[in-house]
């Protein structure tokens, strides 16, 4: 069985982008100049920032679901980024060295499962989950419990 792990989409943040920091803050985002690598994951582009890099943190609302289970966290987005990623069939490698929180969901987006892993058994869990009949994957970042990306099923 096939998946994809798909950053944010680009579009969400680019309004963003080149704001000043009053207006940044007027919407209650702040801009960070990344000072160690890794340390600064971008959701959009699943890279870490390099140091000297500046990126937006904010709240957003990354399971947007009418359920018990609607969230938002704080991310990083890099203001470099130009196109979302897509890995098919690879763990991206901001994924693979982290401590993770993977948590499935059906099609009504309620929670059916939920593990905490090392990013390097990631992709067991990815076909594990899937093939439970999980409809896709949110992974978060264990320790902060930022969301760090989305799996879904290919075909």
């Amino acid at each position: 069985m096939g998946y994809r792990v798909s950053g944010l989409p680009l579009a969400d943040f680019e309004p963003l982008f080149g704001l000043d920091d009053e207006a940044l803050k007027a919407r209650n985002v702040l801009r960070v100049t990344a000072d160690s690598k890794p340390g600064f994951p971008c959701r959009v582009t699943l890279e870490d920032a390099e140091p000297g890099e500046t990126l937006l943190l904010l709240n957003y609302e990354h399971q947007a679901a009418a359920t018990p289970y609607r969230s938002s966290h704080a991310i990083f987005v890099r203001e470099a980024a130009r196109s979302e990623a897509a890995f098919e069939n690879e763990v991206p490698p901001l994924l693979s060295g982290r401590l993770l929180s993977v948590r499935a969901f059906d099609g009504g987006d309620m929670m059916i499962d939920a593990d905490c892993i090392d990013g390097s058994e990631l992709e067991p869990l990815i076909e594990r989950m899937l093939g439970d009949g999980a409809a896709y994957l949110h992974v978060h970042n264990a320790r902060r419990g930022c969301f760090a990306a989305r799996v879904d099923r290919l075909g």
